[in-house]
């Protein structure tokens, strides 16, 4: 069993900073890429940024000079930190990791989502 937990949305004002952490627990191996993900309101949810085991990131063009993806290995955690916030990065965030587990099995695993508000 494993689960991603994920934390640190909020309320914040045009141009103000979040930093959202996901830890894995469970019956883990190894973490392959962990991923963010958002879905506002009446949209399909959509990549934000990803890192691989290695550290290798990507971004989606409207984040990117603004959101850094980071992860530490040693703690089974992901974080986003997000700066220069604007109303329409509002949404709620999801954290993803593909994970091997003790049992040898790869999966994809979702966190409970962590609702962001951009607003004055």
């Amino acid at each position: 069993q494993v689960q991603l937990v994920e934390s640190g949305g909020g309320l914040v004002q045009p141009g103000g900073s979040l930093r959202l952490s996901c830890v894995a627990s469970g019956s883990i191996f190894s973490i392959n890429d962990m991923g963010w993900y958002r879905q506002a309101p009446g949209k399909e949810r959509a990549v934000v940024a990803i890192i691989s085991s290695g550290g290798v990131t990507n971004y989606e063009d409207s984040v990117k000079g603004r959101f850094t993806i980071s992860r530490d290995n040693a703690k089974n955690a992901g974080y986003l930190q997000m700066n220069s916030l604007k109303p329409e990065d509002t949404a709620v965030y999801y954290c993803a990791a593909n994970i091997r587990t003790t049992t040898g099995g790869v999966y994809r695993y979702w966190g409970q989502g962590t609702q962001v508000t951009v607003s004055s």
